[in-house]
């Protein structure tokens, strides 16, 4: 017996040691934790239960069957964050390079079907040279299997990536099919084709990091929704961030309570609005001082800025944020924002998250770029999204509400439970000047009259008790006390039920 168990303790031994100690020095020489390293960082310390250790890959071919290491370049396994249960993969860089082999999948594979069944989210740590070439077709199975798995599970169990090396070709897109992208800056990419390829293809000469990396696809392409500095901040930011999230989609977000008063006041509040309708202001202020604590996890900071989400608590229950944000574009919706707030939307619906809306725009963006980049199905992806959403919804209109955009900001149309209005605000078809102009178009060449006109306008219709008397506005409150009847809201709606038509699935426009 005794020697049974020595001889597996040398096996666990070699299955910890990976690719070897020369290549985990490598690995640490980049700036990267290895594997183990950034499980033993996620988890909670003893917390985690390795599967599948043993595992080796079947390949025979290009001197494969000579060269076998147990785990076969990745690490799974289940544990518990801050005391909740979690699913891990973390691929292993130090065996071939993390390429993902039959075994490899097979292993991603059976933890995500287990996840399944118990209802608990997948996070993949991912740090892969992609398919391994020397199984062709087997290794391209293995990821046809997992993003089937990703499929099954989206609005199941929440699934986050990080990524945290390299993550090309095929084996990029398990991570688009999950829920969150986190990347690490100057040690992660993603791409389709890498840059080689591109200049074969195109001509075009890029850098790994211009082509796929953190910031590229934290501000130009909404690929991923964070970046940062290195492993360890990722590791810890992502802890922070399951904080928020419900373990499954039948169940509701953990309640965390907080010092902070449901009923607080902030008078500040009341001056956050210029006089001059045309100026901007800083919407996360209004979001800061509202949340509990002043603890707001924003998402995709750096993406279609005109508009603002992230996950915060009221009264310690987890709410999803949409804002639009008056500082970038006036807050107009264009194609990219459209985006990045639908899908937030549909995440925090799938997994009972309330959606608290902070309105102020202007308008959809206008312009050839826009309209030729399909503004119209795009923007109908954020209508869709606030329409087909069940969970409860909580508008607050800050100062403009203008045309249809009015109608996409989680209307009371759109089945908006709770929406309130600033004094201030101005829900109109359009604004007053624009308003004037067309109605009044004989009067052009008289500006007093048409100014007068204005006015008339400002007067009869750039104000939130129209709406109100149609019941379209619930209440017209003071800013200070929005924090109040933001919780108050919430604490009414907390036994909500809703449900839409059955049927097989929608017809999102995508």
């Amino acid at each position: 017996m005794h020697d049974i168990q020595q001889k597996l303790e040398a096996m666990r031994a070699k299955a910890r040691l990976g690719g070897g100690q020369k290549r985990i020095d490598g690995q640490h020489a980049k700036g990267k934790l290895t594997a183990r390293e950034r499980l033993e960082l996620l988890l909670d310390e003893g917390t985690f239960e390795e599967w599948d250790m043993f595992v080796e890959h079947r390949c025979a071919d290009f001197g494969m069957a000579d060269n076998k290491i147990p785990g076969d370049g990745v690490v799974t396994g289940y544990g518990m964050i801050n005391g909740r249960l979690v699913f891990v993969f973390s691929q292993d860089f130090t065996v071939f390079g993390g390429a993902l082999s039959e075994a490899h999948a097979e292993k991603i594979c059976k933890i995500m079907d287990q996840a399944m069944k118990v209802g608990a989210p997948v996070i993949g740590l991912n740090d892969s040279g992609g398919a391994r070439i020397q199984e062709g077709v087997a290794s391209l199975g293995g990821y046809a299997d997992v993003f089937q798995r990703n499929v099954m599970a989206s609005g199941v169990i929440p699934q986050i990536s990080l990524i945290m090396g390299p993550c090309a070709g095929g084996a990029v897109y398990s991570p688009a099919m999950t829920d969150f992208i986190f990347m690490v800056k100057d040690s992660s990419y993603m791409f389709v084709t890498g840059p080689e390829v591109v200049k074969t293809v195109t001509h075009e000469e890029v850098t790994a990091e211009e082509l796929g990396g953190a910031t590229t696809h934290n501000t130009k392409s909404g690929v991923a929704d964070m970046a940062f500095e290195n492993d360890v901040e990722a590791i810890l930011m992502l802890r922070r961030f399951y904080n928020y999230l419900p373990l499954n989609n039948r169940e509701k977000p953990p309640v965390r309570p907080s010092g902070d008063p449901a009923g607080r006041l902030d008078h500040s509040l009341d001056t956050l609005v210029p006089d001059n309708p045309n100026k901007p202001y800083e919407i996360k202020e209004l979001i800061y001082k509202v949340v509990d604590d002043g603890d707001f996890f924003e998402i995709q900071r750096d993406y279609a800025k005109n508009i603002v989400v992230g996950m915060a608590r009221m009264d310690g229950q987890t709410v999803g944020i949409v804002a639009n944000n008056p500082q970038v574009l006036a807050g107009c919706l264009d194609i990219k924002s459209s985006i990045k707030a639908a899908r937030f939307v549909r995440f925090c619906d799938a997994f009972n998250i309330p959606v608290v809306t902070f309105v102020d725009v202007p308008g959809f963006m206008p312009g050839t770029s826009q309209e030729y980049g399909g503004i119209i199905k795009h923007g109908a992806k954020l209508l869709y999204a606030y329409a087909e959403c069940t969970v409860p919804k909580v508008t607050v209109i800050t100062r403009k509400a203008y045309g249809g955009a009015y109608d996409v900001m989680s209307s009371k149309h759109l089945r908006g439970d709770v929406n309130f209005a600033w004094p201030n605000a101005e829900i109109a078809v359009m604004g007053a000047k624009g308003a004037v102009e067309i109605i009044f178009r004989e009067d052009k060449g008289d500006p007093a009259k048409l100014a007068a006109k204005e006015a008339e306008y400002k007067a009869r219709f750039a104000n939130p008790f129209v709406a109100g008397a149609r019941g379209f506005i619930d209440d017209v409150i003071q800013p200070h006390e929005t924090r109040k009847r933001i919780c108050r809201s919430l604490a009414m709606l907390k036994d909500k039920k809703l449900e839409n038509p059955w049927r097989k699935h929608g017809n999102i426009p995508l």
